[in-house]
This record gives C-alpha cells, sequence and structure tokens, in this order.
C-alpha cells in the first residue's frame, strides 16, 4: 500500500512540474508579439526625407512615427517595418507579405480600386524645380521638349505620361531611374535634366540638406487637396478602422501637429474635416 502511496505522489508530483513549465512557456509567450497579437508588416522604401528615411540604420521620419504612435500600446496589434524598392511596396500589398504601407503616397483612382487607403496623415502640394538661372520654365506649360526623371509608378510619373498623351506633338522628355530622390535632386542640380515636379515639402528639405543653392522652387496651382495616406491591402477592412479611428485621436490630441513641426518645420496637416 504504502508502495502505490509512492508512486502516486511521484506522479502528482510530475503533473505539478509540468504544470509549471506550462505556466512558465505561456507567460513567456505573453511578452512577446506571438502574446495574441496579431503582425502587421508596413513597407517603406525609406525615402524621401523628412517622410521616411534612415538614421544610424534606424527607420524614422514623419510618417514612421505616427505609424509607431498609431500602433502604441495596441493589445491586438505588433507593428514591424520592411524597407524595399517603390515597385516593392506594391507587389507586396498585392502578395499580402504587407499588410500597409508608407511612403509618402498620394491618392489616385487606380490606386483606389486596388487598395484601402486609410486617414490622410499629411498635406503636401508639388511644386516644380529647376535651376535658378533657367528661365525658359515658369509653369507646366513650359515643360514640352524638356526632360525630367522619374521613378515608374509615382504619381508625377503618371501625371507626366497624361501630360504626354496631351501633348503628343511636344512631349516632355521622360527618363526613368530606380533612384531615391536625394540622387535625383542632384543629378537636376548638376544639370543633368531639365526639371522635376514633386512635393513641397520633400523638395524644400532636400535643397536645404543638401545645399542645393542654386535650384528654385514654382508654385503650382491645384485644385486638390494634396494629401499624403497610408495604404493598406485589400481585404484589411478592419485595420483600417483601427488606424482611422488612431489617426483622428491622435489629430485631436495635437500628436499629428507635434510631428509635423518635428519633421517639417512647420504644420502641414489635412482639414479636420477630411480625416474620417
Amino acid at each position: 500500500m504504502k508502495k502505490i502511496v509512492k508512486y502516486s505522489s511521484l506522479a502528482a508530483l510530475g503533473l505539478v512540474a509540468a504544470g509549471v513549465l506550462a505556466a512558465c512557456s505561456g507567460g513567456a509567450k505573453k511578452e512577446g508579439e506571438a502574446a495574441g497579437k496579431k503582425e502587421i508588416i508596413v513597407a517603406t522604401n525609406a525615402s524621401p526625407k523628412p517622410f521616411n528615411y534612415e538614421d544610424n540604420g534606424e527607420l524614422t521620419g514623419y510618417e514612421i512615427e505616427v505609424v509607431r504612435a498609431i500602433f502604441k500600446d495596441s493589445d491586438k496589434y505588433d507593428v514591424k517595418f520592411e524597407k524595399t524598392e517603390w515597385s516593392g511596396v506594391f507587389a507586396g500589398l498585392d502578395s499580402d507579405r504587407y499588410q500597409m504601407a508608407v511612403n509618402n503616397i498620394s491618392y489616385t483612382k487606380e490606386r483606389a480600386e486596388k487598395y484601402l487607403y486609410a486617414a490622410p496623415i499629411a498635406k503636401n502640394p508639388n511644386v516644380l524645380v529647376v535651376k535658378k538661372d533657367d528661365n525658359s520654365i515658369k509653369s507646366l506649360d513650359d515643360i514640352g521638349g524638356k526632360s525630367t526623371e522619374v521613378v515608374q509608378g509615382t504619381t508625377s510619373a503618371k501625371q507626366l505620361e497624361e501630360y504626354n498623351k496631351q501633348h503628343a506633338d511636344n512631349p516632355t522628355i521622360l527618363n526613368y531611374t530606380k533612384a531615391d530622390f536625394q540622387q535625383i535632386m542632384s543629378r537636376l542640380s548638376d544639370g543633368q535634366f531639365d526639371y522635376k515636379i514633386f512635393d513641397k515639402i520633400g523638395v524644400e528639405t532636400v535643397i536645404k540638406n543638401q545645399g542645393l543653392d542654386n535650384l528654385k522652387v514654382i508654385e503650382l496651382p491645384s485644385d486638390q487637396q494634396p494629401y499624403v495616406y497610408p495604404l493598406l491591402a485589400k481585404g484589411q477592412d478592419e485595420l483600417k478602422s483601427f488606424v482611422d479611428k488612431r489617426i483622428q485621436e491622435l489629430y485631436k490630441d495635437g500628436t499629428l501637429e507635434k510631428l509635423s513641426k518635428q519633421f517639417f518645420g512647420d504644420t502641414y496637416l489635412p482639414a479636420e474635416a477630411d480625416i474620417k
């Protein structure tokens, strides 16, 4: 009888030990990403500054810090960034490799048919950039026969491709490149092409940071609100609802304005009515 009790006690001890190990294992799991949180991979090209860039090997910039603020203290989502080429941003959204992307992305009808737009997080009008000593280009009416560099699939590339369809008798010359915006602006400064259309914040930042004092900025009239948006893969409706709500909260509590002043030097925010 004693023998049976002895073995029973050992079995009970084994069960207790197993329970302790399971509890420890469960506790360790809770501390990490696997604690029931869904991993959200956010794609970026890490350009242009100050929207997205690397500082000592770490991603930062206005959009990166906005995304961090969106997911801060979330008990449902765990966010991770992945750097890729511009074309890879969209290929990754298409294949569900990425759930979300930030890359100074503006609105187009074509993108809206394939992806989900979150609420806008910045206002960023386009401008025309030329060398200061070039008086031949004063507006978009003067770019026929002139050359520029564009990245395939960007809003400015599509805008100029459409321009060429409408001005087939005197098109602008498009040189396609995979270079980042900083490199493109340096080549414009060196006279390797004639002009560049890009967003105001990016242009002014690069001119200042790279000392490109021989360039000038020409404002472009627009009847549209040139906003910047986080983009989500199709099917991420629940994530979009979460992101939209957080953007509204960050707008109201002053976080977006604080980050705008930190990275842009001024307040470049959408109209509050458009954040919905």
